[in-house]
């Protein structure tokens, strides 16, 4: 949580944090300013002490709505600053970079840097900076960063927050499951009203809609994969793909809050009016292995026991899986889950580069997604679903949706 940082900085020898880049969509700023519209703005905090937000006078308002200490940028002279570089833009903000840092008594030690922004400009920048603050290092912050640390463990507002996002995701894909159930046939095949195919495309698009009336984003886009394309993990679809009866279809949505907030994440795998023998298996493999996995998650345990037990159990069916062959692309390849928050993705992390911190800690939130591929067979299984570790112990599905293969078609 945001009061961990200080202790997290220490612990790593991290002195201060630079965060650069717009309020919204950018995880790391999000995080420590609640977002709004602040379209280029700077965040540093030093160990032991408040952040405060340099902001361009034109967004002060907005600025002032995040609560934080704020500064004007303005104060720093840009245009003079600009002319003492002779017009060099990146010199120039290394200079003012020096400035804001040494307003903070910052002039040496360890600065970790984040946020969302051209990787050509903050090359450029930092590489001027650290010419002009030769005692400092900057620490570029990756998977192991201690601001997703932090992030990793929500407090009750922020799992409020990604129960809502639940709520809304799966009321739309309840009316995903409506408008194609609805739909007529023809030859197997889904049929508009003008008698022309139903595609992918159609379906995404109304995803799309449905989303945005419900005032959300879906900033990272809709899986929704048919046959073969549903066996390849993260294939989101073909758009022309038509939409076929017993054709194993892989429904992953994960919208956000409107400006870059909290996200949800949830899968389902469905046919249309039937399943073949050979999916009906898999389904049925994957669907014991979800519940098993689900019954043992218990706090404390480090994240990476629950991958190698998902593998020994698909192993156990007779499944390829990336314990055995980690190149493997058929069968189990991918890793049980994910933490979730401001990111689709962040820690706790389950796959191989999990270390002994990612563990299921009181107030983590993270995926269960176990799932079977066979491309080249044509379909592909996931189950996912959102999991809130509460502090008392307890194991709570953020917002539950029924398990069902088979849509009958009405």
């Amino acid at each position: 949580m945001k009061n961990d940082l200080d202790s997290l900085m220490e612990s790593h020898g991290i002195d201060a944090i630079l965060l650069t880049g717009p309020a919204a969509h950018n995880p790391p700023m999000y995080y420590l300013t609640g977002g709004g519209h602040l379209t280029q703005a700077d965040l540093i905090k030093k160990r032991g002490t408040e952040p405060v937000l340099y902001y361009n006078a034109m967004e002060r308002d907005e600025a002032a709505k995040t609560g934080l200490l704020t500064k004007n940028l303005d104060d720093y002279h840009w245009l003079d600053i600009l002319k003492q570089c002779n017009g060099d833009v990146g010199k120039a903000l290394a200079w003012r970079y020096k400035a804001m840092l040494s307003d903070h008594g910052i002039t040496s030690g360890n600065i970790a840097v984040a946020g969302k922004v051209d990787a050509g400009r903050i090359i450029g920048v930092l590489t001027h900076l650290q010419e002009v603050l030769p005692a400092a290092t900057f620490i570029g912050q990756l998977d192991d960063s201690i601001i997703l640390q932090a992030m990793a463990t929500k407090d009750v507002d922020e799992v409020n927050r990604i129960r809502r996002m639940g709520t809304i995701t799966t009321s739309v894909v309840g009316e995903v499951a409506e408008f194609l159930t609805s739909h007529k046939v023809n030859d197997a095949v889904l049929v508009t009203a003008d008698g022309g195919p139903l595609t992918i495309g159609d379906v995404k698009r109304r995803i799309n809609l449905w989303l945005a009336e419900r005032g959300v984003e879906n900033p990272e886009g809709t899986i929704f994969a048919i046959g073969r394309d549903a066996g390849v993990p993260h294939s989101s679809g073909t758009l022309t793909d038509v939409i076929r009866l017993g054709q194993t279809i892989v429904f992953d949505i994960f919208p956000c809050e409107a400006g870059g907030g909290y996200f949800y994440d949830f899968t389902r795998t469905w046919c249309l009016g039937y399943a073949a023998d050979e999916v009906l298996a898999l389904y049925e493999d994957v669907l014991a292995v979800y519940q098993q996995v689900m019954e043992t998650l218990e706090l404390g345990v480090q994240c990476i026991e629950y991958q190698r037990l998902t593998c020994d159990l698909f192993a156990g069916q007779g499944h390829p899986t990336t314990q055995d062959d980690p190149a493997t692309q058929a069968g189990y390849v991918h890793s049980l889950g994910h933490g979730l928050g401001l990111n689709v993705h962040e820690r706790p992390w389950f796959g191989r580069t999990a270390t002994p911190e990612d563990r299921l800690a009181p107030g983590v939130v993270f995926t269960v997604e176990p799932g079977l591929y066979y491309p080249e067979q044509g379909m592909g299984i996931r189950l996912e679903d959102t999991v809130w570790a509460r502090p008392d112990g307890q194991m709570e599905v953020l917002a539950e949706y029924p398990l069902d293969l088979v849509l009958p078609m009405k």
